[in-house]
């Protein structure tokens, strides 16, 4: 496995190298000291995984996440300096995986890293039966296909995996631990942004409107449910 460094700090390219040669021995760890030449090695190395650092001399982590998110799905872990909501959300929306906050231990980038890992490698299961269609909208479990008004959405494993745990449960609330639980995986139960962002990518997606006849319905501090469309009614595209 590659895995990729963004980072101008030597002690951080120091500190993830170890962390990924101990548990991954076969691991081949690239630097890149600026974010051009971040986004240059993203493209012709095709890493396994992406460690970014927010602060780089040239451009910041987020141009670089942007850049990279628009040929490539490769697991990227964003590292920054300040413990900053506004900061974590819009790496998030820029398409980061995960975040970590400097100084960080190596167990800690350990586990986010086998968690983004896991997650980008394992989707969930195709399932037997009918496709499940609501309204525009039909999802074909044993194919992982989702079309709207019969063309093609192409969702990340994320946007799949939350989708398919609302269908499968039609009408039935599902708290926000549960499915950061089921999608994301235990050690993310607390981590409602990461849910918030993706649930708004996906109703994009899906051209699913949270203010006329939405699909994906918000219980306010509780969590989400998939409701089916009112047949008689109007939804504006």
């Amino acid at each position: 496995m590659k895995v990729l460094v963004v980072d101008d700090e030597p002690d951080i390219v120091e500190v993830v190298t170890l962390t990924f040669t101990l548990r991954w021995p076969d691991a081949e760890v690239l630097h890149a000291a600026t974010g051009a030449q971040g986004i240059e090695f993203a493209r012709a190395e095709s890493p396994g995984i992406i460690i970014l650092d927010i602060g780089l001399p040239d451009m910041d982590g987020f141009q670089v996440c942007d850049q990279v998110r628009r040929f490539s799905d490769v697991p990227i872990i964003m590292l920054t300096a300040r413990h900053d909501e506004v900061d974590k959300v819009r790496g998030l929306e820029l398409g980061a995986d995960d975040y970590i906050t400097k100084p960080f231990s190596h167990l800690e980038l350990l586990a986010r890293a086998r968690a983004v890992l896991r997650r980008s490698e394992s989707q969930v299961p195709a399932a037997e039966g009918p496709p499940f269609v609501a309204g525009p909208l039909r999802v074909d479990y044993a194919s992982r296909e989702v079309t709207v008004d019969g063309k093609p959405v192409k969702l990340t494993p994320i946007e799949y995996g939350i989708l398919y745990h609302l269908s499968r449960n039609e009408n039935r609330v599902l708290t926000f631990r549960t499915l950061l639980a089921k999608v994301w995986g235990r050690e993310y139960v607390d981590e409602v942004d990461y849910l918030k962002v993706h649930i708004q990518h996906l109703r994009r997606k899906l051209g699913d409107d949270p203010d006329n006849q939405p699909m994906i319905v918000n219980e306010r501090g509780v969590g989400y449910k998939f409701v089916r469309p009112d047949r008689g009614a109007v939804r504006s595209r």
